[in-house]
């Protein structure tokens, strides 16, 4: 494995494992949608179900601190 030679450039730990998981269930919503299943998301206090036909899907931003 090779050590980065710019120590600033190195992204913590925990931007790392945020940018995944929100890639992760964008991945998520994107098969739901592609198989026709509805997801169940939590809006304005209440648990709602979203139809298939009704799912956006979002790419994630990823967001590097400077």
């Amino acid at each position: 494995m090779k050590k980065r030679k710019n120590k600033s450039f190195e992204i913590p730990l925990e931007v790392l494992a945020e940018e995944a998981l929100k890639k992760a269930v964008a991945k998520a919503i994107a098969d739901h949608k592609r198989a026709g299943d509805s997801i169940v998301i939590w809006k304005d206090g209440k648990v709602v179900r979203v139809p298939a036909d009704q799912i956006v899907v979002r790419e994630p931003e990823t967001k590097y601190p400077k």
